[in-house]
C-alpha cells in the first residue's frame, strides 16, 4: 500500500513537471493566455478580448483562474498553466474518492494513478486552456450524479449540479448536456422515469446551478450587449456541430485512432472492456460509464468540427473501468502499446525530418535545427524507457499492475520533461524570442500576415492584427517582408521576423 501511495504522489506531481520548460503553443494556448493578458491591459475582467477585438469562444472561469495565477506568480508559462495542472489534480482526486466509495482502497489507488498518467489526461492538464478544468467539472458532475442515482442522497445531486454549473461557466452547455443526457439514457435503460423527473425537476438543484452559472452570463450581456451570447451559443456551439471551424474536420472514423492514442499506455485494457462488455453492462456503474462514452463518441463523430480532446469528455468513468480491468489483468502483452509508444517517440525526429519535402516553407524552416532539440537527452530517455518496458514484458515476477503503472509514470514524465519541451522549442522559440524583444520597444507593435497569439503574451502588450502604419513595429513571417514599405530589421530567425517600419 505504501508503494501504491508513492506511485500516486509521483503521478500527480507529473502534472507540474515541466510546466515552465515549454514555450506556449499556438494557437490554443496562445489565444487563451493572450486574452488573459488583455484583461489586465484593458482593466476589464468581465469579458475577454484577443488582439483588441472581442473573443466569444469560451465563458470566463478559466480566464479568471489564469488571471489569479498570473497575479500571484507573474505572467509566465508556469503561472498560466498552473490552473490546468491543479484541475488535473482535482480530476485525479475525484477518481480516487469515487472509486474508494464504490469499490475498495486498492481499486481507488489504481484508478487515480491510471487517470493521472493516461496520456490524454496528462497532456490536457498541462495546457493553458479551459479543457482540464471542464473535464474536472464533468468528472465531479458525473461521479456525484451516479452516487445520487445509486444511493438517492440529495447532497450528491446538489454537488452534481454545482459541478455542472462550474463547467457551464468554463465551456458552456456541454457541461450540462452530457451528464443529463447520460442520466436520461441510463434511467431509460432501467425504465426508471420517476428518477428522471426527480433529477430535472429539483428546484434546489436548479437554484444552485443558477446561483453559480448565471450571474456572469447576465452581467456580460447587460454590460457588453448580446454579442457574447450570440457569438458563443450560436457560432461556437451550434456552429461547431453544423460546420467545421478553423479547418478542424475529419471523417466519422476520426476518433477511433484518437481513442487509442489518448488512452496510452493503457490502450490494451480497452480490448478487455470490449471482451467483457456484457458483464460491464449488467453492472450499474459499468452501464453508466459505457452509456456516457458511446454518447460522447457518437455526438462528436457526428459533429463537423473535430478535435482530439473532445473525446476526453467521455473518458472519466471509463478510466475507472480500465482500473478494474488492470486490477485483475495478467497478460504481459498489455505492455506492448507502451513499448510501441516509446519506440515511436524515439524515431519521431526521423519521421519529422522525412516529411520536409511535403511541408510548406514556414514549417520547413522550423525544422532547420531539429537536431538541436531532439538530441542525446531526448533519444536517451525514450531508448531507456523502451528498454525498461521490454524488460517488464519479459520479467514477470512483479505484479502486472505495478509494472504497467510504472510505465505510465515514465510516459507522463517523458511527456512533460522531454517530448513537449523538444517540440515546443522547435516550433515556438522564434516567436518567444521575438516577443521578448518586442516587450522593450517604445513603439506600437502589430501582427500582420501571421497568427501567433503567444507573441502578445511574451511581448506583454496588446498586439492588434492589422495592416501596419509607418513607425510601428511589425511581427510577421519572412514571406510578407517584400510586401512591407521600407523597414529596419529587429529580429529574424527561421521564417519569423520582427521589423520597424521607417517613417
Amino acid at each position: 500500500m505504501r508503494l501504491a501511495w508513492t506511485l500516486l504522489l509521483a503521478a500527480v506531481a507529473s502534472f507540474f513537471a515541466g510546466l515552465a520548460a515549454t514555450p506556449l503553443f499556438d494557437l490554443d494556448e496562445g489565444a487563451f493566455t493572450a486574452a488573459t493578458l488583455e484583461m489586465f491591459a484593458r482593466g476589464d475582467f468581465l469579458a475577454t478580448y484577443l488582439n483588441g477585438v472581442p473573443r466569444y469562444d469560451k465563458p470566463i472561469l478559466s480566464y479568471w483562474l489564469q488571471a489569479l495565477s498570473a497575479a500571484a506568480f507573474g505572467f509566465n508559462e508556469l503561472a498560466l498553466r498552473l490552473p490546468s495542472a491543479l484541475a488535473g489534480l482535482v480530476w485525479t482526486a475525484l477518481a480516487y474518492r469515487f472509486a474508494r466509495r464504490l469499490y475498495d482502497p486498492e481499486t481507488a489507488l489504481i484508478a487515480a494513478v491510471l487517470t493521472a498518467t493516461t496520456v490524454g489526461v496528462n497532456f490536457i492538464a498541462r495546457a493553458a486552456t479551459a479543457d482540464a478544468l471542464l473535464n474536472a467539472c464533468l468528472a465531479g458532475a458525473l461521479f456525484a450524479q451516479f452516487l445520487w442515482l445509486r444511493q438517492g442522497q440529495p447532497r450528491h445531486l446538489y454537488w452534481a449540479w454545482a459541478a455542472m454549473a462550474l463547467g457551464f461557466l468554463t465551456k458552456g452547455p456541454v457541461a450540462l448536456a452530457l451528464p443529463l443526457l447520460t442520466a436520461f439514457l441510463y434511467l431509460a435503460s432501467h425504465k426508471d422515469w420517476r428518477r428522471l423527473v426527480d433529477l430535472i425537476a429539483n428546484k434546489r438543484a436548479w437554484l444552485i446551478f443558477g446561483a453559480i452559472a448565471l450571474p456572469w452570463y447576465v452581467a456580460v450581456t447587460l454590460v457588453k450587449g448580446p454579442g457574447f451570447i450570440e457569438g458563443f451559443f450560436l457560432k461556437h456551439n451550434v456552429g461547431r456541430f453544423a460546420g467545421a471551424m478553423e479547418g478542424h474536420r475529419g471523417s466519422v472514423f476520426y476518433y477511433l485512432p484518437v481513442l487509442l492514442l489518448l488512452t496510452l499506455p493503457y490502450t490494451g485494457l480497452l480490448l478487455l472492456i470490449g471482451k467483457r462488455w456484457r458483464e460491464h453492462w449488467r453492472d450499474d456503474f459499468g452501464r453508466y460509464a459505457l452509456i456516457l462514452f458511446f454518447l460522447v463518441f457518437v455526438l462528436i463523430s457526428a459533429a463537423a468540427t473535430k478535435l482530439p480532446h473532445y473525446l476526453l469528455y467521455g473518458l472519466s468513468p471509463l478510466l475507472i473501468l480500465l482500473a478494474l480491468e488492470l486490477k485483475n489483468a495478467r497478460s504481459r502483452w498489455l505492455l506492448l502499446p507502451a513499448l510501441v509508444l516509446f519506440v515511436a517517440l524515439y524515431f519521431l525526429p526521423d519521421l519529422l525530418a522525412s516529411q520536409q519535402d511535403r511541408l510548406n516553407p514556414y514549417y520547413l524552416s522550423l525544422l532547420d535545427d531539429i537536431a538541436n532539440h531532439f538530441g542525446v537527452y531526448y533519444r536517451g530517455y525514450f531508448a531507456a524507457v523502451a528498454g525498461i518496458t521490454l524488460v517488464f514484458m519479459l520479467w514477470t515476477r512483479a505484479a502486472l499492475v505495478l509494472r504497467l503503472l510504472v510505465v505510465g509514470l515514465a510516459a507522463s514524465y517523458g511527456l512533460g520533461l522531454v517530448l513537449l519541451p523538444a517540440v515546443g522549442h522547435l516550433l515556438q522559440d522564434p516567436i518567444k524570442e521575438a516577443g521578448l524583444l518586442a516587450r522593450h520597444l517604445e513603439v506600437p507593435v502589430v501582427m500582420s500576415g501571421i497568427n501567433n497569439p503567444s507573441f502578445s503574451v511574451y511581448a506583454g502588450r496588446v498586439v492588434e492584427r492589422r495592416a501596419p502604419l509607418p513607425g510601428e513595429a511589425v511581427f510577421t513571417d519572412t514571406r510578407h517582408l517584400a510586401q512591407l514599405p521600407p523597414y529596419e530589421l529587429i529580429y529574424i530567425r527561421k521564417d519569423i521576423a520582427l521589423v520597424r517600419l521607417l517613417k
